[in-house]
């Protein structure tokens, strides 16, 4: 049975993963501001400390812990340190990923592969499975997992294959969890975002290769919007699911992609 705050955010405990920039910065950012205690994940200390920062962490609310996603070890003290410290789990935000751009798929190395695999799937799956034991054994019982998919997850680009096949693989990711979490009140869904400024997709606004070999600047949005769409997410009741959101730039090419 959830207690009584789960879904409002005051109280609630989250951990955000690559919580040092763009969208996983954002997301931290914005669960702060609406009253959760935010644990920050990522591989540089010093920009996680730069989030809690410009969370205006004045209450302890923000910790940071150094971790690299693909690493079982290292993901393990992640979780370690919200058992020891904080006592349970609310919310995970499954943010952290890395990508190849523009690499032609015959020219791709096993170590490109394995980069992308490692943090996109790997590290999503270590860092649900590690939350989906908090959530089970916790009392109340259950949690939300929210993954962050991409419109990758849907129609790719031209030259990401590494990528594409992730994004592709969060979606069964995100079912599985959503099935087997049913029974312990484990809520799983999905937001799969288009074109959200951040320094990862600055060279869209450039201009990005299109699938009939055109380069064209593409539009994107003010990242706010998909933090404010995860915090809507996170802040359901848990009888409550959103299990796939789309959030993009309007006028981006997606439908009709390919």
């Amino acid at each position: 049975m959830a207690s009584e705050n789960q879904g409002s955010g005051a109280g609630e405990i989250a951990v955000v993963t690559g919580a040092g920039s763009g969208i996983g910065r954002a997301v931290a950012v914005t669960l702060h501001s609406a009253g959760y205690t935010v644990v920050l994940a990522g591989r540089r200390l010093d920009a996680l400390q730069d989030t809690a920062a410009q969370a205006g962490d004045t209450d302890g609310r923000a910790h940071c812990v150094a971790t690299d996603v693909s690493n079982p070890q290292q993901v393990k003290a992640l979780f370690d340190f919200v058992r020891e410290h904080l006592g349970r789990l609310d919310v995970l935000f499954n943010n952290a990923g890395t990508n190849v751009a523009g690499v032609n798929f015959e020219d791709l190395t096993y170590e490109q592969w394995s980069s992308v695999v490692g943090a996109n799937l790997t590290g999503s799956f270590l860092c649900a499975q590690q939350a989906f034991q908090i959530m089970k054994a916790q009392q109340p019982q259950g949690g939300r997992i929210i993954n962050n998919g991409s419109i990758s997850a849907y129609v790719p680009r031209p030259h990401s294959a590494p990528y594409t096949s992730t994004k592709h693989a969060i979606t069964g990711l995100t079912k599985s969890i959503s099935l087997d979490g049913r029974a312990y009140d484990i809520a799983c869904g999905q937001i799969d975002i288009g074109n959200a400024a951040t320094d990862m997709s600055a060279r869209l606004g450039v201009g990005a290769l299109q699938p009939n070999g055109d380069v064209m600047a593409e539009p994107r949005m003010d990242v706010q919007h998909v933090a404010d769409a995860v915090l809507y997410m996170a802040n359901l009741p848990l009888d409550a699911n959103v299990q796939f959101m789309t959030v993009m730039a309007t006028k981006m090419p997606y439908v009709g992609r390919g």
